[in-house]
């Protein structure tokens, strides 16, 4: 109620609508995707309640189960490498872009955030062309600064297709975090950072000691952020290793899991409830996540600012 007694009738009118869209094309969709879940399907179409049991096959089903752990743990290395990659080179552009004098730092940044524009298709098409050993420019490339001896077959082998996979990722994005850090460190204090100047300190003592303790905070939401994006990634693996993932599953991840699972692929048929119930726990996995950094991470900054 506002100060005259009024119900304040334009929030409603400014937030409704946010609010309708928001319900009807998340909301919704992911309660009914839960709902499904505990339930289960024969080929007529007809559904009747099971409970958790869709639960116990993707989670302990001899056959269903190995899947399910194999994607989850490849999804974790994938997240790994944005995490231990792409987030270090994103801070060490934006720090690079962000200091006083540097020539060309808006071509710099429009190069760097190109590739994020651009349709996931096309990038997993241009570098299954860069890196085959057909017909690509790889090869060609190493053996010009004296490397020809370590080019492979990086996207047939195993142990090195989901390496691969992540690194073009990386690619592709690290103009998000770079972005994000780059705008948290333009907002530092130009009157701190010129007395830290005065005083005598390094560039790099600055970074350290001043820079980097105050954008800790963005550090964590880009953590968080690609955390969400990697366990919600499908387009890449899809464009690049197709609905199996192959070779042999090894580029395997919860999204691709998901569509064989929900859609079927090849011999094998879908299924709406299975597939919900992989869809529930990708959610279950990624709230988790979320919790963890708000308890264990946020806190900690929150109290560090203070």
């Amino acid at each position: 109620m506002t100060k005259a007694g009024r119900f304040p009738w334009h929030i409603v009118v400014f937030v409704l609508p946010g609010f309708f869209i928001y319900t009807l094309f998340s909301a919704w969709p992911l309660l009914d995707t839960l709902i499904l879940s505990f339930f289960d399907q024969n080929d007529t179409g007809a559904r009747w309640f099971s409970g958790l049991d869709n639960y116990r096959l993707v989670l302990l089903d001899p056959d269903l189960s190995a899947g399910f752990w194999n994607a989850l743990w490849n999804n974790f290395k994938f997240f790994l490498v944005h995490v231990l990659v792409q987030n270090p080179i994103g801070l060490m552009l934006a720090a690079l872009l962000s200091l006083k004098d540097l020539r060309g730092a808006r071509s710099y940044r429009t190069l760097i955030f190109m590739p994020t524009l651009l349709s996931v298709v096309i990038i997993g098409f241009i570098w299954q062309l860069i890196l085959s050993p057909l017909w690509g420019v790889s090869e060609t490339l190493l053996e010009a600064i004296g490397m020809a001896n370590y080019f492979d077959a990086w996207l047939g082998k195993e142990s090195s297709a989901l390496l691969t996979l992540a690194l073009i990722s990386v690619w592709q994005f690290v103009g998000i975090p770079m972005m994000l850090i780059y705008a948290s460190l333009l907002a530092i204090p130009e009157e701190l950072l010129d007395a830290a100047y005065v005083d005598g300190a390094s560039p790099l003592r600055i970074f350290w000691q001043i820079k980097l303790p105050l954008i800790l905070p963005t550090l964590g939401l880009v953590t968080i952020l690609t955390f969400i994006g990697n366990f919600n990634a499908f387009d890449l693996i899809y464009a690049v290793k197709g609905a199996l993932a192959g070779p042999n599953f090894s580029t395997d991840i919860l999204g691709s899991f998901f569509y064989r699972t929900f859609f079927g692929f090849q011999s094998s048929l879908g299924s709406p409830t299975l597939g919900s119930t992989v869809a529930s726990l990708m959610f279950l996995v990624i709230l988790a996540g979320v919790m963890v950094y708000f308890w264990l991470v946020q806190r900690r900054l929150h109290r560090y600012q203070l």
